[in-house]
């Protein structure tokens, strides 16, 4: 047996095989349900019904006003001339439901009026109960009863003619040969191949875009920006948006309204013609200049071309309103080739110090930075992302306005300049030092300020007449806790007085007493320490005192103190005499 069988003009289906049920559910019917198929509900139905039956007492009430030319000569290629002749014709068999469905499949001919006999006959009709679904994410989602070979858009936009958006796509065969449909609420127009919307469509456009804009008539704007910023072109800090209609409407459009739309403002625009390009009726530019640019000066020729480039970007739809007024900015500042750039701000090459004052961070990252711009015998542009570049210009251009991820990004390449040249570490230590902040990635603030204090510490230590390692145990001991004590501070050394072995046990018992710390800590020591200790607490207290003199008030002179004080440990320990 064939699979399909041929009754009465109408294919039918084989029988399908048995369908499988489970436990339970002997009484359930199978649904059948078709893609894109619905029963429709009364409020459709009665549009629908509304539309139809519009259609059927004026089957040309789809059309769009002609306001543009329309050539009707015999060779013509024209195709809304076409599709108007042939629409007459259909509209004169409109009751001749034989006919429509012979055209309503017709491969030949115009596409509308196929869509067109298709809807005709759906309208004969008087089951309307399944409805078809058309969805697009710009157009939105519309019920249409679907007869023929029409293309679905078509069947959508005829039987929603009444819909300023949906009825546009009926004509996108029209607008891809170059002609052009403006549709709103209380009108829809052709103008042929010029696009010429009417200043209602603008003013319609623009009530219903995706950002609400202040104003009436031929002068609109955001929130954000004012009515006379908007008329007289006045600059802004961060920027703005103008655009003019060809019918001369000014718009302005703020930075931070453009980054607080849900849906792109041109798009929103444009989704009322055909075909939706927005720059055929509209000129866009971005009003602003880096702060501190000279009035009378032009901005970069390369960074006008790359500015043009982004607004068209932007009118095509393809960059985001969030992202257009960073990347209007950055046209400019990357095609900047002198002087410094850092955020939005421009600085002239005589101007370096105001540049690093603006930067936003400590004396010491300042000081890094310049540092590094010492250094360097080339241009450099320092991204957002951590990337260096190398410029030929000589320019320096930081995206970042603070001196932390600038610093992040040119530690790997400058790290070791900004360690020799300020803190003259050089060599291994230089090394671990480089290493170390590129893993553990501290704040650049705290970590060249604990360097420059430890730096400092250490070259006050220098001030001491002998090395640890240099002196005889437990004078050694004893120096090493002043290094430390100075250094670190008082409490980090009571736990290294309590380690002390033999003589330097003594020491610490010392060291303790000195400092007061022996409370807790008497049963550590065993009675010949504390008995020695005890005895040499004099002169190691005369110790301290001369290097809290040589090393925290900076009493340069402290130092023969300081040797006297340790010739007498010496002597009172027994440690022998010191060598110079």
């Amino acid at each position: 047996m064939k699979d399909k069988l041929l009754v009465a003009g109408t294919r039918i289906m084989a029988k399908p095989p048995a369908e499988v049920r489970f436990p339970g559910d002997r009484n359930r019917r199978k649904k059948i349900r078709m893609r894109g198929i619905k029963q429709a509900s009364k409020e459709i139905q009665d549009r629908l019904d509304r539309n139809l039956e519009e259609l059927v007492d004026d089957p040309e009430v789809f059309l769009p006003e002609i306001k543009g030319e329309v050539d009707r000569s015999f060779f013509s290629k024209d195709l809304m001339a076409r599709t108007l002749k042939e629409v007459s014709s259909v509209s004169i068999k409109r009751y001749d439901t034989r006919w429509l469905r012979k055209r309503m499949t017709k491969k030949g001919g115009d596409l509308v009026c196929r869509a067109l006999a298709g809807s005709l006959l759906a309208a004969s009709e008087e089951d309307r109960s399944t409805v078809a679904v058309f969805k697009n994410p710009l157009f939105g989602v519309a019920s249409y009863i679907r007869r023929g070979n029409g293309k679905q858009s078509h069947l959508a936009g005829i039987q929603n003619h009444n819909h300023p958006k949906l009825r546009l796509l009926v004509w996108d065969e029209h607008a891809k040969s170059g002609q052009w449909f403006f549709s709103w609420d209380d009108g829809f127009v052709f103008t042929g191949t010029t696009p010429n919307p009417p200043s209602e469509w603008i003013d319609w456009s623009l009530d219903n875009a995706s950002i609400d804009l202040s104003g009436e008539g031929d002068l609109r704007w955001s929130p954000g920006l004012e009515s006379d910023t908007v008329e007289n072109g006045e600059l802004t800090e961060t920027g703005w948006l103008r655009l003019e209609f060809t019918d001369g409407t000014l718009v302005g459009l703020s930075r931070s309204a453009l980054a607080n739309s849900e849906e792109q403002f041109g798009q929103s625009v444009a989704m009322g013609m055909l075909p939706p390009r927005l720059s055929d009726i509209a000129q866009a530019e971005w009003v602003w200049r880096p702060v501190g640019w000279p009035e009378d000066r032009e901005l970069p020729a390369a960074g006008i071309e790359r500015l043009e480039e982004v607004l068209s970007t932007w009118m095509r739809f393809s960059l985001d309103d969030s992202s257009l007024a960073r990347a209007c900015r950055s046209s400019i500042l990357n095609s900047i080739e002198d002087g410094f750039v850092v955020g939005t701000h421009w600085f002239r090459e005589d101007s370096r110090s105001d540049f690093l004052e603006h930067l936003n961070g400590t004396e010491e990252e300042r000081a890094a930075v310049a540092c590094v711009l010492d250094s360097l015998d080339y241009g450099i542009h320092v991204r957002t992302d951590g990337e260096v570049l190398e410029l030929e210009e000589d320019v320096i251009r930081f995206e970042e306005s603070s001196c932390h991820p600038n610093l992040v990004a040119l530690w790997p390449e400058h790290g070791h300049t900004i360690l020799e040249e300020i803190y003259g570490i050089e060599g291994e230590d230089a090394d671990a030092i480089l290493e170390k902040q590129a893993k553990r990635k501290q704040g650049f603030g705290a970590f060249l300020r604990e360097l420059g204090e430890s730096r400092s510490v250490a070259m006050k230590l220098e001030r001491l007449p002998w090395q640890s390692e240099a002196l005889p145990t437990p004078l050694s001991f004893a120096d090493e806790l002043v290094r430390q004590a100075v250094d670190r501070g008082i409490a980090s050394t009571v736990s290294k007085a309590r380690k002390g072995r033999g003589l330097d046990m003594a020491m610490g018992w010392a060291w303790l007493t000195v400092h007061d710390r022996t409370e807790s800590d008497a049963w550590r020591f065993d009675e010949d320490s504390r008995d020695k200790g005890g005895d040499w607490v004099p002169a190691l207290q005369a110790l301290w005192d001369a290097a809290s003199e040589l090393l925290i008030n900076d009493n340069l002179d402290a130092v023969q103190d300081y040797e006297s004080a340790m010739n007498w440990l010496a002597e009172v320990s027994g440690s022998g005499p010191i060598n110079s």
